[in-house]
């Protein structure tokens, strides 16, 4: 019998160019450690090798196994495996992937060599000096299969003695760069902390004692503790968090995206209330107008928006148009004011049009950078989610501890399983040809009747205005009282709120006919018609705005005017959102379970709310420049809003009957608040400042041709008044008055996002790349494992 080949495996030595100790935690740092252990088994398994197959060649064939069959494994295991021989599977049993993480004493030996030389010390010999029986074995996976354990306690305890002799700083690193389970490092903890007693009052005679050492030691720890129940609470001090988690578990990520754009809101919405009410609103409020006697307060002005409301902060007319820190500037005769001007005036107009602008510019700057996040989370969860062997073994923290938190993960993640279930599921339906022209005249058909409704719509919205227009009218010729001419006021927001929350359910009829393959079409869909409805009566009300044709009890004004109506709309809408959830959500239950006998409840109309929470936005938006503090309302609202759905949802509805991810609604959600609603309310707000007169008795605008060119004028008068300034007014007509800035604020924008996008997807394409290389990387193994075992079977069947 001729012997069997001789193999050794050469793990190539990676020489490193700082000379400095690999890292534990790198997995080729590890490879390179464990080199020399590796090549000294490889050859003690040459030898067991050659033993074996003489042995081999002293049994009968009848004793032999067949060589597709073999017993192999680690001591006290055994496993049988198919189809590879002996040879093959010891050979693959000594590989640097198979030996990591299962040799504690391996582990233990090599960073007590580190801890020798941390010290300098050349005591100890070298690995391959000791004997044999106190080696580290690479064949055991566990330390109770380990027969040697009197070795491993030795090593243990001389890696303790070692760790004695470093520093604090060193021995704590190095207990946390040690690649072992977190028991053997709490062992190695006691171990220390049990020696370090005895070792301290053993050298407490010879080293003197510093009264400070303990106490800095305890302070350092006492702070560390502080730190990390500080960085404990950070998450708990996000607002809603735990209420989004338990939103996620029990109605999964689709309707959690209303919840979470509700948020994003409140943001867009927070930002701008406060630069308004710091540089506006405040100092309005600390140099008050001498403005007309404030009508009393009767309560329906929270509904109207009149009364008592019109000559407040709340509207575009209480603010004036003087400096408000000049001291002649309210005086009849300004010009015997013995006082000295200012050395920096605050000119109101110009505080207000400019705080309208920043405010502008801080929502653009918040939207981009919302588009840019979401696009970036929309390619990183869909590189991932979609992969279901990700949920089922990488989904749970092990972190949650709480008897209620564990409960919430596992709905979690019983629910992402549902949601990639059904993903896959309704990818997988496919439709033959005569289904898919059926299909797509029924689309066309619905496409058309939805956008017949919204001409409709728009229709009946421009002659009711015209009409009440006329009504409001007659109301002043004929001398009615102020309450019939506010209460008349409230018609046109009703017909339009109303308009807003029916039709929405009236598409949710054509989608029943549609019958959308993906729920995710189905609410792209409504989301489309929905939108389209809404953009356009705005649309028309913005047109009837700014041609002053305002159904408004006070003639003097229009800017007032204006805000009261948006105001009136941002309330009616705030109370149908709550009609509709009582009737839509609590009513429809308790018909459900009570009348109809049905365990069903109905459904979180995600569409609809997103729908609804965009135009309010928009009307927000819309309202910044006729009532500075309609931030403040809309932010009310949105925090009722949260907590009222959020109730809601738990006690009414149910989770969605067809789950799906809503990875990309974010994103959707974001780009539409962004380009139809943003994009809308800037030209509105950048086309009244630069083309429209403003009212010539109240404002703080009055007296000029525009908006726009009271900048301008103050500018002007203040490089007269103070001729030091000259390149403040270079940088207002190079700067602010040319268009050349907004296309380089623009551009600017514009490129952030491109870059982003151009980032994200690289970094998909390298995820892609990586995941194609692990697997090819296995069908290496795959290809190695059977050529050896191809010549390890022509070898046996030769000899």
């Amino acid at each position: 019998m001729s012997q069997p080949p001789s193999i050794t495996l050469r793990v190539p030595e990676d020489t490193e160019s700082d000379g400095q100790e690999p890292s534990p935690d790198s997995e080729g740092a590890l490879h390179t450690s464990f080199h020399q252990l590796i090549q000294e088994q490889s050859s003690l398994m040459e030898a067991s090798l050659e033993m074996e197959m003489q042995e081999r060649g002293r049994e009968t064939p009848a004793h032999m196994p067949p060589p597709d069959f073999c017993v192999i494994g680690s001591p006290g295991q055994g496993e049988q495996h198919l189809g590879y021989s002996s040879t093959s599977l010891q050979i693959l049993a000594t590989m640097p992937s198979r030996t990591i993480g299962r040799s504690r004493g391996a582990i233990i030996s090599q960073f007590y060599n580190r801890t020798a030389r941390l010290r300098r010390r050349s005591s100890r010999p070298p690995l391959q000096q000791l004997c044999r029986v106190s080696r580290p074995s690479l064949w055991r996976y566990d330390l109770e299969n380990d027969p040697d354990r009197a070795t491993l306690e030795d090593k243990r305890r001389l890696l303790v003695k070692e760790l004695l002799s470093l520093s604090p700083s060193q021995r704590s690193h190095m207990l946390l760069t040690v690649p072992l389970s977190l028991a053997e490092k709490r062992f190695l903890r006691q171990e220390l902390s049990r020696q370090r007693g005895p070792l301290g009052q053993h050298t407490q005679h010879r080293t003197p004692s510093y009264p400070c050492g303990g106490s800095k030691d305890y302070i350092v720890l006492g702070l560390r503790g502080l730190w990390y129940r500080l960085l404990a609470l950070l998450p708990a001090a996000q607002p809603w968090h735990y209420s989004l988690k338990e939103i996620s578990g029990r109605f999964g990520s689709s309707v959690l995206s209303y919840f979470l754009f509700l948020k994003t809101l409140l943001m867009f919405n927070i930002f701008p209330f406060l630069i308004l009410l710091v540089l506006v609103v405040a100092l309005q409020a600390a140099y008050p107008p001498a403005s007309a006697t404030p009508q009393p307060f009767t309560g329906l002005e929270l509904l109207t928006g009149a009364g008592y409301f019109t000559h407040s902060l709340l509207y575009y007319g209480y603010y004036s148009n003087i400096t408000l820190n000049d001291p002649c500037a309210s005086s009849p005769n300004s010009s015997m004011c013995p006082l000295a001007a200012p050395w920096l005036p605050y000119n109101m107009s110009l505080a207000y049009v400019f705080s309208v602008g920043i405010s502008f510019l801080v929502t653009c700057i918040l939207l981009v950078y919302s588009m840019s996040r979401s696009f970036g989370e929309r390619y990183r969860v869909g590189s991932s989610t979609g992969d279901l062997a990700i949920k089922v073994f990488c989904a749970w923290d092990f972190k949650v501890i709480q008897r209620h938190s564990v409960k919430l993960q596992c709905e979690n993640i019983y629910t992402q399983l549902k949601e990639v279930l059904a993903e896959q599921r309704s990818r997988s339906h496919h439709r033959s040809l005569w289904q898919c022209l059926g299909h797509s005249a029924v689309l066309l058909l619905s496409w058309a009747l939805s956008l017949s409704t919204v001409l409709g719509c728009v229709l009946a919205v421009h002659h009711f205005s015209e009409h009440m227009h006329m009504v409001q009218q007659e109301q002043q010729a004929r001398g009615s009282s102020q309450r019939q001419q506010e209460a008349i006021l409230l018609v046109l927001p009703f017909v339009v709120s109303l308009l807003n929350v029916l039709m929405p359910h009236l598409y949710n009829l054509l989608a029943l006919w549609e019958k959308q393959d993906l729920p995710v079409t189905q609410i792209y869909v409504a989301i489309c018609r929905n939108l389209i409805l809404k953009m356009m009566v705005l649309g028309l009300l913005c047109y009837q705005w700014l041609s002053r044709r305002v159904v408004c009890s006070t003639a003097e004004c229009w800017e007032t005017c204006v805000g009261q109506d948006l105001y009136r709309f941002v309330v009616m809408d705030f109370i149908f959102t709550l009609l509709d959830t009582l009737f839509g959500e609590l009513v429809w239950r308790l018909i459900l379970e009570q009348r109809l006998k049905r365990k069903q409840r109905p459904e979180f109309d995600i569409a609809r709310n997103v729908l609804d929470l965009i135009y309010g936005q928009t009307l927000t938006w819309l309202g910044v420049l006729f009532a500075p503090l309609l931030p403040a309302v809309q932010t009310l609202k949105l925090l009722l809003l949260f907590y009222i759905k959020k109730t809601s949802l738990m006690q009414n509805c149910q989770s969605p009957s067809k789950p799906w991810q809503a990875s990309h609604m974010r994103l959707v959600f974001i780009s539409l608040l962004c380009f139809p609603c943003f994009l809308g309310a800037a030209v509105f707000l950048s086309y009244t400042i630069w083309s429209v007169r403003p009212s010539e008795t109240c404002g703080p605008f009055q007296g000029v041709e525009t908006i726009y060119k009271s900048g301008k004028t103050w500018v002007q008068v203040l490089e007269k008044s103070s001729p030091n300034i000259t390149w403040f007014t270079w940088v207002h007509q190079h700067l602010v008055e040319s268009p050349f800035l907004l296309f380089v604020v623009s551009a600017v924008l514009l490129a952030v996002i491109y870059f982003n996008i151009q980032v994200v997807r690289g970094q998909r394409r390298i995820i892609c790349l990586l995941k194609e290389q692990i697997a090819k990387e296995g069908e290496d193994k795959i290809f190695l494992i059977q050529k050896l075992h191809s010549v390890y079977k022509y070898r046996e069947r030769h000899a």
